[in-house]
């Protein structure tokens, strides 16, 4: 990912997930510009390029909330090219298609090392990325987000928490034995918390894995926090209200710290 960001001119494309369900189908690799929140979509075809693939894309395109779609293979014919060339001539910002080959390479002794070439890209592109990347420059929604996780941080330096600049809704932690991640998540009417499984696993399977610690959940927290059945629970407040945020913060890294705890117990040691 870091030497595909590199590539692309954008500092730090951040991972959220391999294999994502979108619908019937499954997205390769979901991830996230952090200056502005931009969902990316990246299809990894490990092989010549196929028109298959690129109607998938346009698939996970319509099932994500994706603007940036990025094709990844070790070939393209000039078909493909004039595809990705279309869309990105047929559709406005911010929505953009890039074609990216693929190869790998040695020196010497050395781990084998992917090679990426951007040989299709919108107009404008490096205009584009370096206001955002350079400048800062966020929707109003970006802004908010990326400045309520740095008070975050001010307020909460020990706890874990997303990296600097970052400007995304939800920060995940994994919890390993539990096989689940807790998602804190910020919004405009307050904040929460909620568990959910690794990206490609079946619904039923994570569903079943979470209602192993509702009951836990409930016990601990009190408070009059209610747990819904996914595990979720929500501080309602004013989020743009500045005089809220340490209240939001402390909140979530309560809860937080809570859940990982019930997870770690184990659902044998609540019952």
């Amino acid at each position: 990912m870091d030497r595909l960001s590199a590539e692309l001119g954008i500092d730090n494309l951040e991972l959220e997930g391999t294999e994502v369900n979108v619908g019937p189908f499954r997205a390769d690799i979901v991830a996230r510009i952090p200056q502005d929140g931009s969902g990316v979509l990246i299809e990894n075809q490990l092989q010549h390029a196929n028109l298959q693939h690129l109607g998938q894309l346009l698939a996970y395109l319509a099932g994500l909330e994706a603007k940036i779609v990025i094709w990844v293979a070790t070939g393209f014919d000039e078909p493909h090219l004039s595809a990705i060339r279309w869309l990105n001539n047929h559709t406005t910002d911010p929505y953009a298609f890039f074609a990216v080959r693929i190869s790998v390479v040695r020196i010497g002794d050395s781990p084998l090392a992917p090679v990426f070439d951007v040989i299709e890209r919108p107009n404008g592109w490096d205009r584009t990325v370096g206001e955002i990347t350079r400048s800062g420059s966020l929707s109003p929604v970006g802004q908010f987000r990326r400045d309520f996780w740095a008070h975050f941080a001010r307020v909460l330096p020990e706890a874990p928490g997303p990296r600097s600049g970052y400007a995304g809704s939800n920060v995940y932690h994994r919890v390993e034995p539990a096989d689940l991640y807790i998602s804190q998540y910020l919004a405009q009417h307050g904040v929460g918390v909620y568990l959910t499984g690794k990206n490609g696993r079946g619904d039923a399977d994570v569903k079943k894995r979470i209602a192993q610690h509702t009951d836990g959940l409930t016990g601990v927290l009190g408070g009059g926090v209610e747990v819904s059945a996914s595990g979720h629970s929500f501080l309602g407040t004013d989020s743009n209200d500045r005089n809220n945020r340490d209240k939001m913060a402390h909140w979530l890294e309560d809860q937080r710290a809570i859940y990982e705890r019930v997870l770690l117990r184990g659902p044998a040691v609540q019952q």
